[in-house]
């Protein structure tokens, strides 16, 4: 890896080391709370110190990285309360870009948007909770890649982002799979019907009962 990376302009080596760190940190391979060793970072990536300096501090100021002190850089966590804040935003920014999309979505698209809550529906069918999880994220950011809202699209990616840091104790339990798809149906059909506020509606509630469960997982 170092030998590929030594040809590329710094600029690019910095963007590419950032998209590796951030991807382990969403994939779960550096969890919350985890040191992240330079030294140990330098020789797995196979780039110079100041270059891992240079990615964590973007990491950080997109608050998946925090300094401690007399630590380090750490994989930043989320608590309960962070988690419904973020939640509790979501729902009023997902709002709006589903009534968006209600009234801009093409045929095609509307067409993409079923197969995706298809997909859901088969993951409750098979209680494969991850996959539940991960189609539904999916979904999202079908519906979000379509916003032609520059502002919005980077306030939500970064709230997204974060949200890769909700620990398993926090996330939708699987008891409530057929809850969440029942909302996000409401969702389709109102996105269907071009009927704007009610996807609005559905999509603030959606996130509305996702906050409403991270507290009770918390014990809230």
């Amino acid at each position: 890896m170092a030998a590929d990376m030594s040809l590329v302009r710094p600029e690019t080596l910095r963007f590419q080391v950032e998209n590796v760190l951030r991807q382990a940190i969403i994939d779960g391979r550096f969890a919350p709370g985890e040191r992240l060793i330079e030294r140990e970072l330098c020789a797995s990536l196979g780039v110079s110190r100041t270059s891992i300096r240079e990615a964590l501090r973007k990491l950080e100021a997109e608050k998946l990285v925090t300094i401690v002190a007399n630590k380090g850089p750490m994989v930043a966590s989320l608590s309960a309360k962070e988690a419904a804040d973020l939640f509790a935003l979501r729902g009023l920014l997902e709002g709006f870009i589903a009534r968006e999309f209600s009234q801009s979505a093409s045929a095609e698209e509307l067409a993409e948007f079923a197969a995706a809550v298809a997909q859901l529906h088969a993951a409750v069918v098979a209680q494969d909770h991850a996959g539940y999880l991960l189609a539904e994220k999916a979904l999202y950011h079908f519906m979000l890649a379509r916003c032609d809202n520059q502002l919005l699209k980077e306030s939500l990616n970064g709230l997204h982002l974060r949200l890769n840091l909700l620990p398993p104790n926090l996330q939708i339990p699987a008891g409530r799979l057929a809850e969440s798809l029942q909302e996000i149906e409401s969702l389709y059909q109102a996105i269907a019907a071009r009927d704007g506020e009610g996807a609005e509606k559905a999509a603030r509630w959606h996130m509305t009962n996702a906050r409403q469960a991270v507290l009770q997982s918390s014990g809230k």
